[in-house]
């Protein structure tokens, strides 16, 4: 069992986070206090909803800090107080030197890529939007550079054809929950070895990155050729979603369109790219190089999101629209 003495300050925001630190909990890790995000206004009411980390660190009795900056003096001197042996970081902020390089052991981290690949905020989106075949979670020590640490584990797991960024990060949550465990564990026995990220299997290679995603990001790009564009959708699945634009050509009104779920129909075809193509009943189509993307779960702007047999139930004429290219 893991030693009462030995100190843990946790910190994190969403769900991703939250498998992480019930994993610290349930080996019996000494959680001393959860640093999350403030209580932040939401939905149509805007009422002030409490972060995925802090709902769950309520029902521990865990203290909770959620300061505004992290470089406020008053929050320094009352993370200071928790005395902690090692900080632990599952999705938060960057955090300033001040607050990583307090606790006697360091600060370490949790990464859902294998890095040095895919540092930045947005690396389960991007892999799949890149259409790699494989992935994994690091866990490594925070330096001044973001996810440029000593790395101390990796695990890689592969990504499947069916996979989006929904599926894949509740896969990534749960193995980086257990890796996680494994490295403080190894941390607090002292049996760890550390590993700088240019001596690692990707030494020398193509590093790609995984910067925060806009909405201007996931607009699709119809000229795109099919599997890139099948690969945007799913990784952007289901949030912050792809979208394109919809345009009457008879009123040119404009429809935004999200779009969640999407297959391909591999095929040689004359049809200009981003042509809309539907039965009005089963299926919507758009022409794209090297086939037909077939849209089977979307949601137009402030409706419901629908399967594509219920949309063109209430969406009437879709021979009248083409998707925007630009």
């Amino acid at each position: 069992m893991p030693s009462k003495k030995f100190r843990i300050v946790f910190m994190g925001t969403p769900e991703f986070a939250v498998a992480s630190l019930k994993s610290l909990l349930d080996s019996g890790f000494n959680v001393v206090a959860v640093v999350t995000s403030p209580d932040k206004p939401a939905g149509r009411g805007q009422k002030l909803q409490e972060s995925d980390v802090k709902q769950f660190a309520k029902t521990y009795n865990i203290p909770i800090l959620q300061p505004e900056k992290l470089k406020e003096q008053t929050f320094i001197d009352e993370l200071r107080m928790f005395q902690a042996d090692l900080q632990v970081v599952v999705a938060f902020r960057m955090l300033p030197e001040i607050v990583w390089s307090m606790p006697r052991l360091g600060t370490i981290n949790l990464h859902a890529s294998l890095l040095p690949q895919y540092r930045g905020a947005a690396p389960i989106n991007w892999v799949i939007i890149n259409g790699e075949k494989t992935t994994g979670v690091t866990t490594f020590f925070i330096e001044k550079e973001i996810d440029t640490g000593k790395i101390i584990h990796l695990e890689e797991i592969t990504i499947d054809d069916s996979d989006n960024a929904g599926t894949l990060h509740d896969r990534l949550m749960e193995t980086g929950a257990k890796l996680l465990r494994q490295t403080v564990t190894d941390i607090e026995s002292g049996n760890y070895s550390q590993s700088d990220q240019s001596s690692s299997g990707y030494s020398g290679k193509e590093l790609k990155i995984a910067p925060k995603i806009f909405k201007e990001d996931c607009k699709i790009d119809w000229n795109a050729p099919l599997e890139k564009n099948r690969n945007f959708i799913r990784g952007l699945s289901p949030y912050p979603a792809s979208w394109t634009s919809l345009v009457n050509i008879k009123t040119n009104e404009r429809l935004l369109l999200k779009i969640f779920k999407s297959e391909t129909e591999i095929c040689m075809h004359s049809h200009p790219s981003g042509l809309v193509i539907s039965d009005e009943k089963k299926y919507l189509k758009i022409a794209v190089a090297g086939g037909y993307i077939n849209l089977l779960t979307l949601q137009l702007e402030g409706k419901k999101r629908l399967h594509i047999e219920e949309f063109l139930h209430g969406f009437k004429n879709p021979g009248d629209y083409k998707v925007d290219l630009l």
